[in-house]
């Protein structure tokens, strides 16, 4: 066959013969060119193939004799159209119109095929007296090969084509997928495909196999992997992880630190309290939130609105109260600072699938015991790891076609690509993915996955208190009176649950978003002791090494008066002897 213009190859096209293969000859458009088709970009190089699949008619373009002027006819048209001998000799009618009456009319559709591939001129009383030329317009929908989705060109292109669709009966139409559609096709898993396209998005892994996915290369995709994930992030530096549910690693629980009450807050589970001891000092305000010394042991409670503000609920213990005494109650605002370690004292070994089951997360864990089937376990070398969320996000184990033994897991919803399928045997033996049993995460991605998970986009904690105004005078609230008998009076007044007379003024607050809190990037959350340069309700009292006379009284009271110091040799005994208690390792 001869190469036509498409248009006129569409015209004379007989849909009962579709499909219909074609090849791109020449034309205005030689070389190839980028169209703009049904909002796509499609390129038409010269020896392409098309697959014709179906022919519609979008419009007629009726263009008058005499003046040139057109007019756009809907498919829909229902006027009749008559020949007009005056302008030339009428065509022999052609099958398909044997028996119609010529003097009746013909509808639109006959009208087109009315006089093959030679446009005959028509007259229509609707549109006028005047002969018309009768151009149609067609969308051809057509399948191209490695192009996802078909495409509608209109058949007004100006490429020739020619028709090899008898030469052409082996030739297969590769349709490319990303590899998130091959989740949903697990049917034909095992295969082997080809990279067409490499991931758009930013890496989410440090890992040597990441950038190996590229245009050209061949891979494997054996199965769909059903382990679930946790979030984890090392408490002394800034490397995040993703640690597979088979990761044979053995954990032990470490006492959770807060940075802050806010941080306190955020970890507590509804109906449970959280025990922890103050391992910082923290300065009070005013009369209603009381300071906190190193050592203080504080049971948190639950979370209540008193004067317009969120506080959470705590009771401070002492060492001298007896186990009924409920102890010291404080309303702590939420934007208090502070330092604090949970109580916890568990040397049990661990599974991840038991820590995610028996403990509400985020938690502080230590690795003990690496995970025998990696060469290095990285998670061995952190002193504290906080496993923060559990995800459930579908992965397919895959490998490269050159080293099909050596597998990984991909998660195509967070690394899509573009594939082909091919039809190339694959390695029966599934790969080993012990490589994926700890996988490392950019800084970007890390961040980016807690805003997608719940809770993620929780409003910041509140603001603190603006500092007061430089060049003023700093008044040192003076020490409280001891606390023995501030907690023998305030057991007779405050209770658990608030009073009739206050439930108007606090009330149970809502709970906080789930506890993802980002980790601090700098800063350190190890233990802290207060220092002689921070407040403490108890300061030492430091002895000068260059005096060695007795103080009189005179200057005892003076210096009562401006410092009020105690002397605390017993109470150091004490602090120290409850944080050995606390940290077990």
């Amino acid at each position: 066959m001869e190469p036509l213009s498409f248009q006129e190859y569409i015209c004379s096209l007989d849909p009962t013969t579709l499909p219909r293969i074609l090849r791109i000859c020449s034309g205005v458009y030689f070389q190839g060119s980028v169209y703009e088709i049904s909002g796509n970009e499609c390129c038409l190089s010269t020896g392409d193939l098309l697959k014709i699949t179906a022919v519609t008619l979008q419009k007629v373009v009726c263009e008058n004799v005499r003046t040139g002027q057109t007019t756009e006819l809907l498919p829909t048209f229902k006027g009749l159209f008559q020949p007009a001998p005056d302008l030339g000799p009428c065509p022999a009618p052609q099958e398909p119109f044997l028996g119609v009456s010529m003097k009746k009319g013909l509808t639109l559709p006959q009208a087109l095929e009315w006089g093959g591939r030679q446009r005959q001129p028509l007259r229509c009383p609707t549109i006028g007296p005047h002969a018309l030329l009768l151009s149609p317009v067609y969308e051809v929908q057509a399948t191209m090969n490695l192009r996802r989705d078909e495409v509608k060109i209109p058949s007004t292109l100006e490429v020739d084509v020619e028709d090899v669709t008898e030469e052409s009966q082996d030739v297969h139409f590769s349709r490319p997928l990303l590899l998130s559609e091959v989740l949903g096709m697990e049917e034909v898993l095992p295969t082997q495909a080809e990279i067409l396209e490499g991931p758009r998005s930013a890496t989410i892994f440090e890992s040597a196999w990441v950038p190996r996915l590229r245009k050209g290369q061949r891979l494997q995709i054996h199965s769909c992997s059903h382990t679930w994930r946790v979030l984890a992030s090392a408490r002394s530096g800034t490397r995040r992880f993703l640690l597979s549910s088979a990761y044979q690693g053995r954990f032990r629980r470490r006492p959770r630190q807060f940075a802050g009450v806010q941080e306190l807050a955020a970890s507590l589970q509804p109906g449970q309290q959280l025990h922890v001891v103050v391992t910082q000092d923290c300065e009070g305000r005013e009369d209603d939130v009381p300071p906190l010394s190193v050592g203080d042991r504080l049971e948190a409670r639950q979370l209540l609105l008193a004067g317009g503000s969120t506080r959470l609920l705590c009771l401070r213990h002492s060492e001298e109260e007896d186990e009924e005494e409920e102890g010291e109650e404080l309303l702590l605002p939420l934007d208090l600072g502070g330092s604090f370690v949970e109580e916890a004292c568990d040397n049990k070994k661990y599974r991840l699938t038991e820590l995610v089951e028996l403990l509400p997360l985020p938690c502080d864990v230590r690795v003990v015991a690496t995970d025998p089937a990696l060469e290095r376990d990285v998670l061995g070398s952190f002193p504290a790891l906080r496993l923060e969320a559990r995800i459930t996000q579908p992965f397919l184990v895959s490998s490269f076609c050159e080293e099909p033994d050596k597998g990984f897991e991909i998660p195509p919803q967070w690394l899509d690509l573009s594939l082909v399928l091919t039809e190339e045997p694959v390695h029966s033996q599934a790969p080993s993915t012990h490589c994926s049993h700890v996988e490392e995460l950019t800084e970007a991605f890390y961040y980016k996955l807690l805003a997608q998970l719940p809770g993620g986009s929780a409003p910041p904690p509140p603001r603190p208190p603006k500092p007061k105004a430089a060049g003023r005078a700093v008044q040192v609230q003076p020490s409280p009176a001891p606390k023995q008998k501030d907690r023998t009076r305030s057991r007779g007044k405050r209770s658990l649950a608030p009073s009739p007379t206050t439930s108007s003024q606090t009330r149970l607050a809502p709970p906080l978003p789930p506890p993802l809190v980002l980790p601090q990037k700098v800063k350190s959350l190890t233990t802290h002791r207060s220092t002689p340069n921070e407040y403490s309700p108890r300061p030492r009292l430091l002895a000068s090494p260059r005096s060695r006379k007795a103080p009189s009284n005179t200057d005892m009271e003076k210096s009562s008066d401006e410092h009020d110091y105690e002397v605390i040799e017993e109470d150091i005994q004490k602090t120290i002897h409850k944080m050995q208690t606390v940290f077990p390792f």
